[in-house]
């Protein structure tokens, strides 16, 4: 029985339950991936960690955040009153438009634009200026005074374009801007 893969002189001299172990040295091929990798790890930890070229994970949420807030700064500028009105003329968006209008706008201005607590919205007579753009800044700015509450930062810029053109869309008394 001895072969020489059993030789009985590289045994260790201590025993484990029965088990007597041999004392070889471990293959090139595992000894090259143990250095390979210790290698590689010290390479990533000092190109990582020394050059900057990592960042901590609550500056780059926070930077997508701040990019965000940019975006949504840019584009929350009311558009022209003749890009509202040409809205109004576009099914999709007085579909959309009539939705929000029904989820927010009706207990108080109805859901006919009649009025009710709030102003009616379908006659000529606008309390706080009858033009498309007017409308938005109302819809977006509010009128605490009167009891309506400023929309602009619940619903959006697009959500209030839509809810614009919704309103001139059943009011035949706004004319087309001349901007």
């Amino acid at each position: 029985m001895n072969t020489p893969d059993h030789d009985p002189e590289g045994l260790r001299p201590h025993s484990y339950d029965g088990i007597q172990e041999y004392d070889k040295r471990l293959p090139n091929w595992w000894l090259f991936t143990l250095y390979g990798a210790i290698i590689f790890s010290i390479g990533y930890w000092a190109y990582f960690h020394w050059t900057g070229h990592i960042q901590d994970g609550w500056v780059r949420v926070q930077g997508q955040i701040d990019a965000l807030k940019l975006a949504a700064a840019g584009n929350s500028a009311a558009p022209e009153g003749r890009k509202l009105w040409e809205m109004s003329r576009e099914p999709e968006v007085v579909a959309a438009g009539e939705k929000t209008f029904m989820s927010t706008c009706a207990a108080c201005h109805g859901a006919d634009l009649k009025g009710g607590i709030g102003q009616n919205l379908s006659d000529a007579s606008w309390v706080h200026g009858g033009t498309p753009s007017e409308i938005y800044t109302t819809i977006t700015q509010g009128v605490l005074d009167k009891g309506m509450p400023s929309w602009g930062p619940l619903l959006g810029a697009q959500r209030i374009s839509e809810l614009v053109a919704f309103v001139i869309s059943k009011n035949p008394t706004i004319a087309e801007p001349s901007e």
